[in-house]
C-alpha cells in the first residue's frame, strides 16, 4: 500500500503540479514527500490524490493539490518568513509550508481537525508548525503576527481588513475570493506600508471556508 502511495504522489506532481505551472522545486519536493493520504479520513485515502477537493466533513475540504501548490507557490514563501495558515483543517498545507518557511501557525476552529493536526505533525517531525485553536478564523491570530504570508484556507466572499492587518510591511496573503458561489478568482494581496494591493492570479473553484460566507442580504 505504501508504494501505491508514493506513485501517486508521483503521479500528482507529473500530471497535476508540473502541467498546471508549479515549477517551484521545494514546493514540488515537499508534496512529493508528504503523504496526503494520512490528512483525509481512512476510508477516503484512495481519493487523497485525485486532482479535486476531499471532503473532511462539516462542510471542511482538503483542497486540490494544484490549487494548494500554485496559491503558496504564488505566496513566494522564504526560509525566514512567519506564516499563517488559516483554516489549517489536518494540517497539510500547514505541513507544506512547514518545509519550506521558518515557523507556520495554523488556525482551526473544529477541536476534531485540529488534533488530528497536532498528531500528524509530530508525527511527520515537523517541529517548526503550532496549530491554534480559535472561535473565528475570520479574526486571524494577531497573537503571533505581523506575518510574512497568510494563506486562507478556502474560498472567501472578501478577505476581512483585520487579517490584512496582521501581515508584516511586505507580506503576502493568497486565497479564493468568491462572490457567487463556487466558481472565484485566486488573488494576492501584498501590503505595501498601510496600503495593499490586490493581483488576480486565475480563475479557481473551491468550497467557502466556513466562516467566510457572504452575509445575506434582505428584500423588501
Amino acid at each position: 500500500m505504501a508504494q501505491t502511495f508514493e506513485k501517486a504522489r508521483e503521479n500528482m506532481v507529473d500530471c497535476q503540479l508540473r502541467p498546471n505551472r508549479v515549477t517551484d522545486d521545494a514546493i514540488i519536493n515537499a508534496m512529493r514527500n508528504i503523504p496526503r493520504e494520512k490528512f483525509v479520513p481512512r476510508h477516503l485515502q484512495g481519493f487523497a490524490y485525485v486532482d479535486e477537493d476531499v471532503a473532511l466533513g462539516n462542510g471542511r475540504y482538503l483542497r486540490e493539490p494544484v490549487i494548494i501548490a500554485r496559491l503558496i507557490q504564488e505566496a513566494n514563501i522564504q526560509k525566514s518568513d512567519i506564516v499563517l495558515d488559516i483554516g489549517c483543517n489536518t494540517g497539510y498545507t500547514t505541513a507544506v509550508m512547514g518545509h519550506l518557511a521558518a515557523t507556520v501557525v495554523g488556525l482551526e476552529i473544529e477541536e476534531t481537525l485540529a488534533n488530528e493536526a497536532d498528531k500528524l505533525l509530530h508525527d511527520l517531525d515537523i517541529i517548526n508548525v503550532v496549530v491554534v485553536r480559535q472561535g473565528k478564523l475570520s479574526e486571524g491570530y494577531a497573537a503571533q503576527g505581523p506575518y510574512n504570508v497568510i494563506l486562507i484556507n478556502g474560498s472567501v466572499s472578501a478577505v476581512p481588513e483585520g487579517i490584512k492587518q496582521q501581515l508584516a510591511d511586505g507580506g503576502r496573503l493568497v486565497t479564493v475570493v468568491s462572490k457567487h458561489g463556487h466558481m472565484g478568482q485566486a488573488v494576492l494581496i501584498e501590503r505595501h506600508g498601510d496600503h495593499f494591493s490586490t493581483r488576480v492570479l486565475f480563475d479557481a473553484a473551491t468550497p467557502t471556508l466556513v466562516g467566510f460566507e457572504a452575509e445575506k442580504s434582505f428584500a423588501f
